[in-house]
């Protein structure tokens, strides 16, 4: 096999053009955007502004994530991409990768191959600093509520019942539990604390799920901190914290705004995992994308079971949006993987294990067509090691479910390799829109939308929720919180909560240990199995293979 060029190789060999001439593509001005260096820009709140969202909206899943990687956001970019050679006004709104993944399991997150978005060394690293500043906005929360505690804690906090964590933008199981105050009075109250990732905080959730910073403003107000000795819930606004969290998220706020390799507008803004959190870009960024386009490719995080669940049920909900198609992305190896193989067999033609896993695949696809009433296409990434009868057995096993495949190439041919995909996608547009179900009803108990969800959705057969977490329900339902929609925290990798049972698994019990209650983002954090909201690095992380020489070029980010 021939030498093949890493990602960050082929995004460092391409020109890229000014952004001020990308943005002009979409009908985005001078005044419209605000400069963050040559290739990268914020859209002013004046231009996030229309009165009707009109273009046609592609929500990009997938099948459960495996070892063997399944190219999501590359198709999502290729996908824009391809619509644009067939001369359609496209636009990718993505999230914006976290520094934990990218040093921790995955590396890089921008696509891959002559399928990605630039600068992806800026985009994977700092980018425009929406990540700090939504870190710092959380931390500053924390700070205050122990600076209360410290001086007297007037609104009678009981400690015990805080739910605030500090957070960072970094995998570190070492932050998980941590006891602080420690050291005498002067250092503050002693108490058990701890830390999530960014991408798990709720200011990262108010900040997708805010329509603008008057609302961001208000949803951070919401946020419930602790309770106070009579079980009552304590706000971020009786501290008057939520101002200054505003104050320092008004810039990022902002969406940004950056390009693919093929010049195709990107809108980049928001990054929560849908694992441990709703896993969608802002609806601030969507919207935007939804004026400013005819053709909008939005990707929800992990497999449709999680991503596409929660854009469906809490982002779609909230934004008053639903898609006009959804394409859902698989590849051979992972499919095999889902069917038993190893990954170090997955270079095998094996049709029992491809069989096996189509069934992962199947359950994806009626998930969306028969709960949510949406059209599917299926995008089957090809790689270079799949052979002719393994791509057809995937085409003829859709088809059979009423379902188009189509094969793309994105990462060896761009747009070119999405053209067929992009017409299949067209062609399902051009239909009349399907209505939007919902796999639960807000008015239902949260205890009835959990089981709607672990049996509707992911095809359980019980649910287990234990003491700890069922008097946290009660708690939240006697606040008057218990219309929320639910956020579920579950592994990615299974359609149950236990990630080693891969394909279509039967029979399983999903088990819920605790309750988290989101106000502020507007849902119910509910969390699942072993699930952690602060990730740890692998034994052999990304960040051993990523470095940068003395004019500053980097290498090894994927």
């Amino acid at each position: 096999m021939s030498f093949i060029k890493t990602d960050i190789e082929i995004a460092q060999e391409i020109s890229l053009t000014p952004i001020e001439e990308i943005a002009e593509k979409i009908g985005l001005k001078y005044d419209d955007i605000e400069l963050y260096g040559k290739y990268k820009a914020k859209i002013s709140p004046k231009a996030t502004k229309c009165k009707e969202a009109n273009a046609k909206l592609i929500l990009v899943t997938a099948i459960n994530p495996t070892p063997a990687g399944e190219g999501k956001t590359t198709v999502s970019v290729g996908l824009a991409d391809g619509l644009s050679k067939l001369g359609k006004k496209s636009i990718v709104a993505l999230r914006e990768p976290s520094l934990g993944p990218v040093f921790g399991m995955k590396g890089g997150a921008a696509g891959g191959g002559y399928a990605q978005v630039v600068p992806m060394e800026d985009l994977n690293l700092h980018f425009t600093g929406d990540m700090h500043a939504i870190t710092s906005a959380n931390n500053l929360l924390a700070a205050m509520i122990d600076n209360h505690i410290h001086f007297g804690n007037e609104l009678e906090i009981d400690v015990r019942s805080i739910q605030w964590k500090r957070c960072m933008d970094m995998n570190d199981r070492q932050l998980r539990n941590l006891v602080g105050g420690m050291g005498g009075r002067v250092n503050g109250f002693p108490r058990e604390d701890g830390f999530d990732i960014t991408a798990a905080s709720e200011v990262m959730a108010a900040l997708c799920m805010a329509s603008d910073i008057e609302d961001l403003k208000e949803r951070l107000g919401n946020i419930i901190v602790a309770y106070n000795c009579e079980g009552k819930p304590i706000v971020a606004k009786q501290l008057d914290a939520n101002g200054a969290m505003a104050a320092l998220l008004k810039d990022a706020v902002k969406p940004n705004i950056v390009q693919t390799l093929e010049k195709t507008p990107a809108i980049i803004h928001g990054g929560p995992f849908a694992n441990i959190a709703h896993g969608c870009n802002s609806i601030i960024a969507t919207k935007t994308a939804m004026c400013l386009g005819e053709y909008v490719v939005t990707e929800a995080g992990f497999g449709a079971d999680l991503g596409a669940e929660k854009f469906f049920d809490i982002k779609c909900r909230q934004a008053d949006i639903n898609p006009n198609v959804v394409v859902v992305v698989a590849t051979v190896r992972a499919l095999k993987y889902h069917g038993g193989l190893e990954k170090e067999d997955l270079l095998n033609q094996d049709f029992k294990a491809l069989s096996s896993g189509l069934l992962n695949l199947e359950k994806h696809i009626q998930n969306i067509k028969n709960i949510y009433n949406m059209p599917v296409v299926v995008a089957i990434n090809k790689f270079y090691t799949d052979t002719k009868e393994e791509l057809e057995t995937i085409v003829e096993f859709c088809s059979n479910l009423d379902t188009n495949a189509v094969v793309t190439d994105v990462w060896a041919n761009g747009g070119q390799g999405a053209k067929q995909l992009a017409q299949a996608v067209i062609d399902e547009c051009d239909k009349p829109k399907s209505e939007l179900y919902f796999s639960y009803d807000l008015n239902e108990t949260i205890e009835e939308k959990i089981n709607n969800l672990a049996k509707k959705v992911y095809g359980a057969s019980s649910v287990e929720i234990t003491k700890r977490a069922f008097r946290k329900i009660e708690t939240i339902e006697k606040n008057g919180y218990d219309n929320l929609p639910i956020c579920m925290a579950k592994t990615q990798y299974s359609l149950s909560d236990d990630a080693r049972l891969r394909g279509k698994p039967d029979g399983f019990k999903i088990t819920v240990r605790d309750v988290r209650i989101s106000a502020g983002a507007g849902f119910i954090v509910i969390l699942t199995g072993d699930i952690l909201t602060m990730p740890g690095l692998q034994k052999l992380p990304s960040a051993v293979k990523i470095d940068v020489d003395n004019k500053g070029k980097i290498s090894g980010l994927f």
